[in-house]
């Protein structure tokens, strides 16, 4: 797990940056990777790295990796974790390659080596790296399926620049920082900092989860470098399962498959655990196979059927050695805006400052690496009043066509009719009317129908997995990253996603007001729990999890933030930024009472600090 960076031009060009400037735009995400970095450059392009060192923490696993220190074809600069790594090792030996480490940072460069491109089909893991092919001069940014580990690029004819976190782009010269109007507009909406390849800095784009690009240094065209975007991964569409019993076999399988095959590290590893059922699981499959498991919990403590209740709990029944990093306003307040300024910016969800503490908290005590639950909800339907939302919209007559603005005013924070009463005019046409936002939310849902073969409920379950897991991945890679610590998702996989995908709509999720005895289950477990969401995953694991565990409502690391944000509210009054974008009337109706207006505060609030954190 590391930062990766890359500075290119076209071939025939110099490239014009000291290595003393590169090294200081990589050590801008010193924090990704603490344990070493590396640096290779030609005439015209230059990779860097920052290592967190997880496999093979040896030199022989020091990057940018090159196939031959004589004469390099490809070099590379990767982060992430490669799960079937054994296996795709063995394959390379019997076809002749040679290894001088265990780590898979070589495997991914011989694969790519020997397959090209479609080494990517034999890869399971999470991961973003980039290589440069110096014999056919060609630069390639490649991010995994469901887009755990982030990649983001700019270009502007003649020089690309990638990296992990935008920081270090922005650190390079010829690069602006200056926000992008139509992404804040969508941010106050959707509380994302990238959707699809948009983000919040003007020319600065993301790498989409499962897909490609090729940049060709050796052959410009008229305008410049060519640069082309293909999606190498796509989810499955609903298939034939069987009965029952097969589809919580095969769900059981490939789920500890994944959690054993996330086990590997040369490091202390760790898990984290809210007492929900996906921690849960994960929790328990690793216990099994390690020998003193430490599990670690975050949130605000308080009575009841808090996380941190339930996850002692659940400790106390599956034998974990069991922490926990309890956040509190002050915490809260302090963390926040820090966060903002090393990263760059806005937070998504509040409780990303519950799990970067609860990463601070487990690396204090030398864990490296750590388990986490996302991806269960989004691939199993997991939640409940988003899928009754859709549901309901279904039967009165909502149509694909009509899906994607319905899923966004859904989930709106800042709906997008209330946003002329928010923004000042010149920012709400600047943001263009958030006809970009709607646009994208539309041709999203069309791609989710697409992938699915079908315009219904399942389409608007695969749209979750598209929208929100991907920001819920971003969430967990800066928080945990922030910390040097490495999150590993068993859940946010390929090959569970694909199977997740595969299994029909009525095996995981049951309507409200369906029959109780149908759909996937024993009629006495689904009785008994009342639950109408994740049943195949429920079923598959029932005699694994505490029984309270199935029947806890979903919570997710919460924290009580409409009640803290008060002493932050004052930033919009100071924020040149937010006094630029916000009407005068929303300023001081969020200052005044932004607990009440929580939903404007929180991103609002969000805007003006990073606006400071810039300058702007």
């Amino acid at each position: 797990m590391c930062g990766i960076l890359g500075i290119a031009t076209t071939a025939g060009r110099r490239l014009e940056l000291s290595t003393a400037r590169i090294e200081q735009m990589r050590d801008e995400m010193s924090h990704r990777g603490p344990d070493g970095a590396g640096l290779w450059r030609n005439e015209h392009v230059a990779l860097a790295h920052r290592r967190l060192a997880v496999i093979d923490p040896s030199e022989a696993g020091a990057q940018p990796m090159v196939d031959d220190e004589a004469s390099p074809r490809f070099v590379l600069t990767y982060n992430g974790e490669l799960y079937n790594e054994r296996e795709l090792r063995a394959d390379l030996e019997r076809r002749g390659e040679r290894f001088a480490s265990t780590c898979d940072t070589e495997t991914v460069l011989r694969a790519w080596a020997c397959w090209g491109t479609s080494a990517l089909e034999r890869m399971r893991g999470m991961f973003a790296f980039g290589v440069y092919d110096a014999r056919l001069k060609t630069l390639t940014l490649v991010r995994d399926p469901l887009g755990v580990k982030p990649l983001l690029w700019w270009c502007d004819g003649s020089s690309v620049v990638f990296a992990s976190e935008v920081r270090p782009i922005l650190a390079h010269p010829e690069v602006m920082a200056a926000p992008n109007p139509r992404m804040v507009s969508a941010y106050l909406t959707t509380i994302r900092t990238v959707l699809g390849s948009e983000t919040l800095f003007q020319g600065v784009r993301s790498v989409r989860p499962g897909e490609m690009v090729q940049i060709d240094l050796g052959a410009p065209g008229e305008r410049g470098i060519v640069a082309s975007e293909t999606r190498w991964w796509r989810g499955a569409r609903p298939s034939a399962c069987g009965d029952d019993a097969e589809a919580r076999a095969r769900v059981r399988d490939s789920v500890r498959g994944s959690v054993l095959g996330q086990l590997r590290s040369d490091v202390p590893l760790c898990t984290l655990l809210s007492g929900g059922i996906d921690s849960t699981i994960i929790a328990g499959v690793a216990a099994g196979e390690v020998g003193e498991l430490r599990s670690f919990c975050s949130g605000a403590p308080g009575e009841g059927d808090s996380d941190l209740t339930a996850a002692r709990a659940v400790a106390g029944e599956i034998g974990t050695i069991h922490d926990e990093a309890p956040i509190d306003q002050g915490l809260f307040e302090q963390r926040w805006p820090e966060m903002v300024d090393a990263l760059g910016v806005p937070l998504s969800t509040p409780n990303e400052v519950a799990i970067n503490e609860v990463a601070r908290r487990l690396r204090s005590t030398g864990c490296v690496v750590t388990l986490s639950g996302e991806g269960a909800d989004e691939l199993f339907a997991g939640y409940e009043a988003p899928m009754d939302s859709a549901a309901a919209f279904i039967h009165e007559g909502g149509g694909p066509d009509r899906a994607g603005a319905f899923e966004l005013d859904a989930n709106a924070w800042a709906p997008v009719d209330f946003k002329p009463g928010i923004l000042r005019e010149r920012a709400w046409e600047a943001a263009e009317e958030d006809s970009w936002l709607t646009g994208f939310y539309t041709r999203e849902f069309g791609r989710a129908c697409e992938e699915t073969g079908e315009r219904g409920l399942g389409a608007h379950l695969r749209f979750h997995r598209m929208i929100n897991l991907t920001g819920l991945l971003a969430r967990l890679d800066t928080a945990t990253m922030l910390a040097g610590v490495e999150g590993r998702t068993p859940f946010a996989d390929g090959e569970v996603a694909h199977l997740a995908e595969s299994i029909p709509l009525s095996f995981k999720f049951r309507e409200m007001g369906a029959d109780a005895d149908t759909g996937s289950g024993s009629a006495a477990t689904r009785t008994a729990t009342a639950v109408r969401t994740k049943l195949v995953l429920r079923e598959a694991f029932a005699g694994d999890v505490p029984s309270f565990v199935l029947q806890r409502p979903k919570a997710s690391f919460p924290l009580p933030f409409q009640d803290w944000m008060g002493p932050h509210a004052e930033a919009l009054r100071r924020s040149s930024l937010a006094r630029e974008i916000f009407r005068d009337e929303a300023v001081n109706a969020v200052s005044s009472e932004p607990g009440k207006l929580w939903r404007l505060a929180w991103p609002m609030i969000n805007i003006a600090m990073w606006g400071e954190r810039w300058g702007w």
